[in-house]
């Protein structure tokens, strides 16, 4: 009697336990989100460089704890007319089991942090004013040129973009294109 309960019981815990595995199997589409845990801008960021999100969580709920890691595949500098970008890749995912998954996840979304542009767009404007003043009163001998000046540099000041931050903590969502269980090392 006690060994067919004993089998009973063994059959009971695996039936509950296997459903619960299988759901938390990561699969192609499914999104997640978690903390940086690291800082990276696109000023000093670098193609190539590591990246680690932590506390990921699945869009179900049904995976939580996790840790993704990947690199920066793309870095674009801010500068005239360029606002700066950074591109990351994840490949792999890690369950707090200590499962490993290879991974190729895109970054769908990100809590991205940028500079005000208004104190140099007001500074580029005195700027032009003062330049703009001092050529058409220094060369052509008339007034009027720092109202031209001063929209010109206010213009260039515009247009000069600022670079992004992704700071320490900052929330990144990643979509999985594809998954592969590894094996265990």
């Amino acid at each position: 009697m006690r060994l067919i309960l004993a089998a009973a019981a063994l059959a009971a815990s695996v039936l509950t336990i296997t459903p619960m595995a299988a759901s938390a199997a990561p699969y192609a589409g499914q999104q997640y989100a978690g903390a940086l845990a690291t800082p990276i801008d696109s000023h000093t960021g670098y193609v190539g460089e590591p990246v680690r999100l932590s506390n990921v969580i699945s869009s179900g709920g049904d995976v939580t704890g996790a840790t993704m890691y990947g690199t920066v595949t793309r870095v674009v500098h801010a500068g005239q007319g360029r606002a700066g970008q950074i591109q990351m890749t994840f490949t792999r995912l890690v369950l707090p089991s200590g499962a490993s998954y290879a991974i190729d996840g895109v970054v769908t979304g990100a809590q991205v942090q940028t500079k005000n542009n208004a104190l140099k767009e007001a500074g580029g404007a005195v700027a032009g004013m003062l330049i703009g003043n001092a050529i058409t009163k220094t060369i052509f001998h008339v007034g009027g040129g720092g109202l031209l000046g001063a929209a010109g540099g206010f213009l260039i000041a515009k247009n000069n973009r600022q670079d992004v931050l992704i700071s320490r903590g900052g929330a990144v969502r990643v979509t999985l294109r594809s998954v592969r269980r590894q094996a265990r090392r």
